[in-house]
């Protein structure tokens, strides 16, 4: 009997799953701790931030001598300071606000009378932290002890949202941009001490304000730059109008590459420009846009797959996650790209997303769920977070591109439309373990002359909805389940499971039956590796069945422009992957190695072996005996090197170079797949604002 898949009736498969052994080192765990003022020396941690603020304050009335023209015209008020405290223990006067010049110059007066203190640290280290502080006029107002308690919470929320911030992203609902590099120093902070919701990518600013101090983060890397052109260059950004409830930024986005690979190609660019404009009305409601215009001609395994033989209605290839191209010059691409989206939060419990971008659903290098592998899509998007949930309701527009696939629509000029729609429910159910339940379709304009209103309830079952509206030709159902653990503050294990189908009474009964289409996934993260801060190790292993993501309407596949949503590699694989990254100051590096072995289908063969998720599982080799890896195999090793320096934190402005090796070793080697050795070296200049994936 054939079953369909659902995650509560795979009990025996996922237990299979759940055990995962590693080695692992345990370490304590590092705290912020405030500055210490002359003669807070004794004081306990809790009580450093209230000495502080009691010495602060009784040091500055007692110095501070009000202006003759304010005493003269009786004014009244307050005035507001916002100050730093360096690293080196060093007061900075940044802003004060003031209707008198005179208390103005007072103000920097006084500060330049305080003590050299001991910094504020982070995870240990000094930072440069700043701080708000009111001053009453008259000063007989400014009693100490009827205002130490309101003093210290506007130091505390000074710190948290610091409203004069030259970054205010930092406190706003728009989406940290999702790249691996960045995100293993967020995951890290989020990790430590508690468990959180880190599978559905990317996070909100506001999301992870209450795990990390992004602000004082900032502030350990910022060069001590005077003029406005180094203040530009090495950390704001280039425009920057905040109002009363508004504030947007604009900063200009680069990907200026030049590179050599060991093909007959003369070298390989690429030449990225772009715009980037953020901002946010009011605290619930912010937005982004970002518009590239850019020409490349790349590695040429890279060249080759983006000329793949079906052609793309209305351009000449698809460039890898960017999208549609045109010939451009001897052999190169010229591609725009535009992303934009909306991002509404009305209350503690929910966010609303409408855009075209990216998502991603995971907590590996990989994901069989969803990953940012392809082109940009339009989506809508709602977060729901409470108690111990996050569930997460994703709709997504996608487009088949391949003119064989709709010869109406290909006739017209215009794409094949399809529709894919998913949830995600991720439950803390302890302090150390998490677990989500993931179910998606995709599903067409041909079944539903349009997007099936069904599918946008964001409580139900797929696979129940499929059913009564025609069973497998009305949609292509996957469900799965990912589990994270911590072993500690710095190590983590994480998995994925992921059904597209399956049949129980088949899965043991070691006869390879074909519609066991399935995938998992198997890693490991480990967070200042060896005690050595700033170093991160990851290992994953991926594997999928033959015909996994496939279906028998081609239209169906999980594939966008051309590209797998899931996993780039498709299905019928397996391989592994070992990645360190290190991040000191500014400086960055990486290195990845991948191994693995993939099926792929024979030359001029009409036979499907379960590799190319663009063809029919109706055309199988067999309906028994399916081998992971089975028809063309290929060997598959990647090696990549990466190594750079952060120019501009705003906009991840990085100067890099990368080496990477591939070898693609085919049994046959012909037009489907040839084999291939490649050395690639580039250089370059790049706004590092989301991932690239060329390991394939």
């Amino acid at each position: 009997m054939t079953l369909h898949p659902y995650p509560f009736q795979m009990k025996k498969l996922f237990l299979s799953l759940s055990l995962i052994m590693f080695l692992c080192l345990s370490a304590t765990a590092q705290i912020s701790k405030p500055p210490v003022y002359p003669g807070c020396e004794n004081e306990t941690l809790e009580g450093l931030g209230n000495c502080f603020n009691d010495k602060l304050k009784t040091a500055i009335l007692n110095e501070f001598k009000v202006p003759d023209i304010v005493e003269k015209e009786g004014y009244q008020g307050k005035i507001n300071i916002v100050f730093m405290v360096s690293k080196e223990g060093e007061f900075e006067v940044l802003y004060v606000k003031s209707m008198y010049p005179e208390l103005e110059n007072e103000i920097k007066r006084v500060f330049q009378t305080l003590p050299v203190i001991t910094a504020s640290t982070y995870n240990g280290r000094p930072v440069d932290e700043r701080y708000q502080i009111p001053i009453k006029i008259p000063l007989g107002d400014n009693a100490v002890n009827e205002v130490v308690a309101e003093e210290k919470k506007e130091i505390q929320e000074a710190v948290l949202e610091n409203k004069n911030t030259l970054y205010p992203e930092f406190q706003s609902e728009l989406n940290i941009p999702f790249v691996h590099q960045e995100y293993d120093d967020i995951i890290y902070h989020l990790n430590r001490g508690e468990n959180t919701h880190t599978a559905s990518k990317p996070y909100l600013f506001n999301e992870v304000k209450p795990y990390i101090n992004l602000e004082a983060q900032r502030s350990t890397i910022l060069k001590d730059r005077q003029t406005w052109g180094g203040r530009k260059l090495h950390n704001e950004h280039l425009a920057l109008v905040k109002g009363k409830n508004f504030w947007f930024t604009l900063d200009p986005v680069f990907d200026l590459q030049i590179g050599k690979d060991n093909s007959d190609v003369d070298y390989t660019y690429n030449n990225t420009r772009g715009l980037q404009i953020r901002g946010s009305l009011g605290k619930k409601f912010s937005f982004s846009t970002s518009f590239y215009e850019s020409q490349g001609r790349f590695a040429e395994y890279v060249n080759k797959d983006t000329r793949r033989p079906s052609v793309p209605i209305g351009a000449s290839a698809i460039v890898h996650g960017r999208g549609k191209a045109k010939s451009f010059k001897e052999g190169g691409f010229d591609y725009p790209v535009a992303e934009a989206y909306l991002s509404y939060t009305p209350n503690e419990f929910f966010n609303f997303q409408f855009g075209n971008g990216k998502n991603f659903i995971g907590d590996g290098y990989r994901s069989f769920f969803l990953s940012d592998v392809a082109s940009p899509y339009p989506f809508l998007k709602i977060s729901t977070s409470f108690w111990k949930i996050k569930y997460t309701n994703l709709w997504m527009w996608m487009d088949d591109v391949r003119r064989i696939t709709n010869d109406e629509a290909s006739a017209g000029g215009t794409n094949f439309r399809k529709y894919v729609a998913m949830h995600h429910l991720s439950w803390n159910v302890t302090n150390r373990f998490n677990i989500g339940l993931f179910e998606a379709v995709i599903t067409n304009e041909n079944n539903y002359n349009g997007f099936d209103i069904s599918f946008f309830n964001p409580i139900i079952f797929y696979r129940a909805v499929e059913f009564s509206n025609g069973g497998d030709l009305s949609g292509n159902v996957q469900v799965g389940l990912n589990m994270k653990y911590r072993l500690n503050d710095h190590i983590s294990l994480y998995s994925q499971f992921l059904i597209d189908e399956m049949t129980m009474s088949r899965v043991f009964d070691g006869t390879g039956y074909w519609g066991n289409k399935f995938a998992f996934q198997l890693g490991a993260k480990y967070y200042n590796a060896f005690k050595v801060d700033g170093l991160m190790l990851q290992g994953e292993f991926n594997w999928a069945r033959p015909y996994t993501f496939s279906h028998g309407v081609i239209e169906l596949n999980s594939g966008h422009f051309n590209q797998s949503i899931t996993h780039l590699w498709g299905g019928n694989f397996y391989e592994m992957i070992g990645i360190a990254r290190y991040k000191k100051d500014r400086w960055f590096g990486s290195a990845k190695l991948i191994a693995g072995k993939k099926g792929f289908d024979f030359n001029g063969s009409d036979i499907s072996y379960g590799g190319d998720i663009w063809r029919s599982y109706n055309d199988r080799v067999s309906d028994e005996g399916n081998e992971v890896a089975q028809g063309n195999s290929t060997n598959i090793f990647i090696g990549d090197l990466q190594a750079g320096y952060l120019l501009n934190p705003s906009t991840n402005l990085q100067i890099f170079a990368g080496l990477t090796y591939r070898n693609f070793s085919p049994d046959q080697s012909g037009n489907v797949v040839s084999e291939d050795n490649t050395t690639w070296f580039s250089i370059g200049l790049r706004s590092s604002l989301f991932n690239w994936y060329l390991d394939f």
